[in-house]
């Protein structure tokens, strides 16, 4: 049975219906599946994760209760730097942007009660992606789950954390080859699990334009594809299970546009650049955040406006998943509250708006089929810049795309300053006695945390063989400086209960870490 937008569709001139093809078929321009959200809603999956196993299990599990879809978790920057709660450089970072993870013990605890064969789990990790995940599967395993039953997704994006967040550990070849083993040991072993999600979103919120992100993001996605295509792997083995992560500004149709441009050009890269066969290979599924620098702590509550404008510009151009961010991010963690409020915006999007009813709905306006040639050409300009250089990991070791994202944050920050770019309650509609700027309630992070998770990881240690742990870490250490894939020995010292930094010990000092020299 036809929906009412196929139905328009058959109705426009053959011309027209050529150049703007159909959703679920290449090159995907309107979409990747046929009838999008007209069948299902996209996954809702929020973010989340602070202090504490303990206190984030309790949040997913509250989340999940109120009609979350899907799990997104949150690590402290120790954890995202493979360091254990009581390394120095911990200090004052244990719990505060993310939950703490260090053991076995600690990934148990955080996934208790949520089955993992009926709920798929997005991890925010890249320089530890795959001890994360092996963490994810020896509990999987524990419950009794087997890992081809097993679905979600890793960031695993490194590149990006070179060219825009700053947390890698390794220099970017050793760091490839973690994301290569990965690779080829998920398409052996845990075929549901998305092995990458390769980030524009942090490069938009370093101060990217909406070009920049697209040309960036699949700039690294072919650096990837190179990498394990040298590595030996089959493309359509691997390809289907690569998948993006963008951000969603403010520009509602420019934001549609870009998604719609992002599709159509990977799909060509991976068909015709790559030679890929399987057309899911072609595919660009991709999970969208809303943007965490637009928020604004003058009169937060005008965030809840931003982040529906935003999310629906998501919707609007496809999106598979989608987080929303809340309105207290500005001033810290979101609470219980604006947790909640942010869900039920996309759940309000969902049910209440009408958008699921039409596929690719501004497919066809002058102005988005225009917006979605500049930004490709733009885009298509920038890739071909990088590839001059010698592709993504070269561009990053010249500073090509550092100095590219700092001239367009610079460019962005004057016109704020100089009121061509308004940015409502911040430089324009600025009343300090507005009721919109009352005292917002945050989330704290108890003190002592610091101190609880030192004990527990000591403890931790003290319980375990010492010995079967040195012994597999000492086989990871071998195998590191082999051609080996690193996967089966990260797995057996978690087994053997090493930690996340015994084993981040180990490849540092095996391969070195990384430091800029741009």
């Amino acid at each position: 049975m036809q929906t009412l937008s196929q139905t328009l569709f058959e109705s426009l001139p053959e011309d027209l219906r050529e150049r703007l093809g159909r959703p679920g078929q290449y090159p995907f321009t309107r979409g990747v599946y046929p009838k999008m959200y007209t069948e299902r809603p996209w996954t809702m999956r929020q973010y989340a994760g602070f202090s504490s196993a303990e206190e984030s299990n309790a949040r997913y599990r509250y989340l999940l209760e109120q009609g979350q879809t899907g799990l997104s978790v949150a690590f402290d920057l120790p954890t995202q730097l493979a360091l254990d709660p009581d390394h120095p450089l911990s200090v004052g970072e244990v719990g505060r942007v993310g939950v703490s993870i260090a053991s076995i013990e600690d990934m148990r605890v955080l996934f208790e009660g949520i089955p993992l064969d009926q709920v798929t789990t997005s991890m925010t990790i890249n320089a530890p992606a795959a001890m994360l995940l092996a963490l994810y599967l020896l509990v999987a395993e524990e419950q009794g789950v087997s890992w081809d039953k097993v679905g979600g997704t890793v960031q695993n994006d490194i590149l990006k954390e070179y060219i825009a967040r700053g947390t890698y550990i390794f220099p970017p070849n050793p760091s490839m080859r973690l994301i290569t083993d990965l690779f080829a040991f998920c398409a052996q072993h845990v075929p549901r699990w998305n092995t990458i999600s390769i980030s524009g979103y942090h490069i938009r919120e370093a101060g990217s334009t909406a070009a920049q992100e697209i040309a960036f993001t699949l700039a690294n996605g072919k650096a990837y594809v190179k990498a394990a295509l040298e590595a030996g792997l089959n493309i359509d083995a691997f390809a289907p299970r690569l998948s993006f992560f963008f951000a969603s500004h403010n520009d509602i149709l420019e934001e549609a546009a870009k998604f719609r441009a992002a599709r159509r050009m990977w799909a060509r890269i991976m068909k015709e650049e790559f030679g890929a066969k399987d057309p899911k290979s072609w595919m660009l599924r991709f999970h969208t955040q809303t943007g965490g620098s637009t928020l604004t702590a003058q009169e937060p509550l005008v965030n809840v406006v931003r982040t529906a404008y935003q999310a629906l510009a998501a919707v609007l151009g496809g999106t598979q998943s989608l987080h929303t961010n809340a309105y207290d991010e500005a001033l810290g963690l979101p609470t219980e509250k604006s947790a909640l409020l942010a869900l039920r915006t996309q759940q309000v999007l969902a049910y209440e708006s009408g958008v699921t009813r039409a596929i690719d709905p501004l497919g066809g306006s002058f102005y988005v089929e225009h917006l979605t040639d500049a930004l490709e050409a733009e885009a298509q300009r920038l890739i071909a810049q990088i590839d001059q250089l010698g592709g993504s990991v070269a561009a990053v070791e010249a500073g090509f795309f550092q100095r590219e994202i700092e001239e367009s944050a610079w460019t962005f920050q004057r016109e704020v300053e100089s009121g061509k770019r308004i940015i409502v309650s911040v430089n324009k509609f600025n009343r300090a006695d507005s009721p919109l700027n009352e005292p917002t309630p945050v989330q704290r992070i108890d003190e002592s945390l610091d101190r609880r998770r030192q004990a527990q990881i000591k403890t931790f240690r003290e319980q375990r063989d010492g010995q079967a742990a040195a012994t597999a870490l000492e086989a990871l250490r071998r195998a590191a400086g082999s051609s080996e894939n690193l996967m089966p020995y990260i797995l057996e010292a978690f087994r053997r209960r090493a930690t996340l930094g015994e084993i981040g010990k180990v490849l540092r000092e095996e391969w070195g870490e990384y430091q800029p020299s741009y």
